[in-house]
């Protein structure tokens, strides 16, 4: 390896150079992209960026720019991670984007990449009608759906529950990160069993809801991430199931849930066919989120 490093410092020189090599070798060992990029160019942009301390291209001059042996090493570094342990850029770089926002992350949380994202730049229109007073990000992970709620409703209220004290203190880091400990609080709780007495406005979840087929085929990729964050048993709505049942005691009258199912969007339906699911639609892609209001909760 060492040898191969060194032939490699020898004939790479720029930052081009060493996009285009490792987007190369990202295809040639058939590496999975879905943790914020979907080619194997981009995912060398992101870290041959991450290695030598860029945010972007501004000018487009610095893809000619010479990296330095000690920048050379670290993209190889990178590259050797990705292919190798099949490891998700974010936990390499330790930096995600959601909702273009900048987040922590580590081995401890999911890649954020959720399509809510989508429905937090819209306000959740037109199904949330008033601004919310008290949101909840319910499986927070790393408290980016409900840090990103915190900026779209600046006078709102935002609890960030997970069950993982480990994911929580990630939550914590980017919280803090973010200056807004004054109004954004972590829980640790099992669905609601922390929550004891709080109503909310809003509640979001990305919640596991992978079934057990579809997690034993997954890309390695996606084994580097936390199983409890994924797997929800054998249909994949173990903790959407529970989820439902409980849900409409901790809703404000008004009140909005969404959730995303991915997946496992046709077995909820057909485990609760008297629930009038809405699946959203996004521009950016993804499939499988739903909203309820309370009333439709009750009712149904």
């Amino acid at each position: 390896m060492l040898d191969q490093q060194t032939q490699l410092c020898a004939e790479l020189s720029s930052v081009r150079d060493f996009i285009r090599y490792g987007a190369s070798e990202f295809n040639r060992a058939g590496l999975y992209f879905g943790h914020g990029t979907d080619n194997a160019w981009d995912e060398a942009v992101q870290l041959v960026c991450a290695a030598i301390s860029l945010t972007g291209f501004d000018n487009p001059a610095i893809l000619e720019a010479r990296l330095t042996h000690s920048e050379k090493l670290a993209v190889l570094d990178y590259f050797v991670r990705r292919i190798e342990k099949r490891m998700p850029a974010a936990y390499i770089t330790r930096h995600a984007r959601f909702c273009g926002l900048d987040f922590y992350v580590d081995e401890r949380v999911l890649v954020p990449r959720s399509p809510i994202a989508e429905l937090i730049e819209q306000n959740f229109a037109p199904w949330l009608l008033d601004a919310p007073e008290y949101i909840l990000d319910l499986c927070t992970g790393s408290g980016c759906i409900g840090i990103a709620c915190a900026y779209q409703f600046p006078d709102a209220q935002v609890a960030l529950s997970d069950i993982s004290a480990d994911a929580l203190a990630v939550a914590e880091r980017n919280v803090a990160e973010h200056d807004l400990s004054y109004r954004v609080k972590t829980v640790q709780s099992d669905l609601f069993a922390g929550l004891a007495g709080q109503c909310f406005d809003l509640i979001v979840s990305n919640p596991p809801y992978v079934d057990e087929e579809d997690l034993a085929a997954m890309p390695a990729e996606f084994q580097a991430e936390p199983e409890i964050g994924l797997g929800s048993g054998a249909d994949g709505l173990a903790f959407t199931r529970r989820l439902l049942s409980e849900v409409p005691n901790y809703l404000n009258d008004g009140g909005l849930l969404v959730v995303e199912v991915g997946n496992s969007a046709a077995a909820l339906v057909e485990a609760f066919p008297d629930l009038p699911f809405t699946w959203v639609e996004f521009e950016r892609g993804g499939h499988g989120v739903f909203v309820l209001t309370r009333e439709q909760l009750v009712a149904g």
